[in-house]
């Protein structure tokens, strides 16, 4: 990012929750934002002009998977993450380090040793080299290496994260990368306030383009992710985006942005999509149930996307009950649309002042065991 250090501006405020823009080398994105996942260089069953056209800004590739296939060095030589994949917008890689932790790996405190879930060749993930891969996959945005423990955990083993997060940050902070690319941090400590504190101070010690707040939304209870975001949050400098991740349930994200969180990531709207479950004004439904099949209605009668302005829910049940690839594709398009207006509606209403109400309404419809 520039000199200036200084890569989000509030537009408006409400409460802790704000709205402006983040710059990057390439440009600017509005925020809150959603971020939908391209795992492999694609967000599954779309492409980027489906993307452009339900006004996605940024998007996230997943460095594990590239890495593997097709190998970061083929990625640079086609130009980077998004001429690769035909995607204008902006783009923001994580280091891998979820993935990767995923899989019982062998580490020690320069890093992490894996085998790849494709051939079960060894591989190496270091603070350095998780940038030097990043910086090769060319996304606007990195992230640094960071250790993610599953919850629940002993106090022990996420104090141990958060240190050796802490200093593979200062590691990766150090290792060069291409002009114009941001760095992002990462904050860990689980659920334990405390630690989510130290991690936060440590972490923003270092000076960071942004700081992401990892190991939340893995099996949680949501009051606990929310107190740990709610130590975490007044650590972090004004200045900066905040990005909440893997986090992209409607309660989540409202929640989130009512304490100041500016970025966000999920496959929930996506993964949902391919086995049929739609998001919705009114909550989410299965337009697999027999009670859709002779339906006319859109899937949401107040959703603008190309799905919803074309398409009835019975011929929408028709493609996934005879297995028509398309399906996935329509329904994948709606779910975005209407998680991409769902934040649209965050920045008008923190804008307005009104986000209280907004939340309210979120949470009434969306809270489980709600009737819709």
């Amino acid at each position: 990012m520039s000199d200036s250090r200084s890569p989000i501006t509030v537009a408006a405020r409400d409460g802790a929750a704000r709205t402006g823009f983040v710059t990057t080398a390439r440009g600017r994105f509005a925020t809150p934002t959603f971020m939908p996942v391209g795992t492999r260089g694609s967000v599954k069953a779309i492409d980027a002009a489906d993307l452009e056209s339900i006004g996605a800004e940024v998007v996230l590739g997943n460095t594990y998977h590239l890495m593997l296939r097709p190998g970061a060095d083929v990625v640079a030589a086609l130009g980077g993450l998004g001429r690769f994949s035909g995607w204008t917008g902006h783009t923001l890689t994580d280091s891998g380090g979820f993935q990767v932790f995923s899989l019982n790996p062998s580490v020690d405190d320069e890093g992490v040793t894996f085998r790849s879930t494709y051939d079960g060749s060894t591989h190496r993930l270091t603070p350095e080299s998780a940038v030097a891969t990043q910086a090769a996959i060319g996304a606007d945005i990195q992230m640094v290496l960071d250790v993610c423990s599953a919850l629940p955990a002993t106090r022990e083993v996420i104090g141990d994260a958060v240190e050796r997060t802490a200093a593979w940050a200062a590691r990766a902070r150090e290792a060069p990368r291409p002009d114009g690319q941001a760095l992002f941090g990462i904050v860990q400590g689980g659920a334990d306030a405390e630690l989510r504190v130290d991690s936060a101070r440590r972490t923003t010690a270092l000076d960071f383009d942004g700081y992401g707040i990892g190991g939340l939304s893995v099996g949680e209870p949501r009051p606990e992710m929310l107190a740990a975001l709610d130590a975490t949050m007044p650590e972090l400098p004004d200045d900066r985006p905040r990005y909440l991740m893997g986090v992209g349930d409607p309660i989540g994200i409202v929640e989130a942005i009512a304490r100041g969180v500016d970025m966000f990531d999920c496959v929930l709207p996506t993964r949902l999509a391919r086995h049929g479950t739609a998001l919705t004004s009114t909550g989410r439904f299965q337009l697999k149930n027999a009670t859709h099949i002779t339906s006319e209605l859109p899937v949401d009668e107040t959703c603008a996307c190309a799905t919803c302005q074309r398409y009835t829910r019975g011929y929408l049940r028709h493609l996934i009950q005879v297995g028509e690839p398309s399906a996935a594709r329509l329904l994948t398009i709606h779910n975005l649309a209407w998680l991409l207006g769902l934040m649209a509606r965050t920045r008008a209403a923190i804008a307005d002042k009104s986000l209280d109400a907004l939340r309210a309404q979120v949470v009434d419809i969306w809270e489980p065991g709600a009737t819709n």
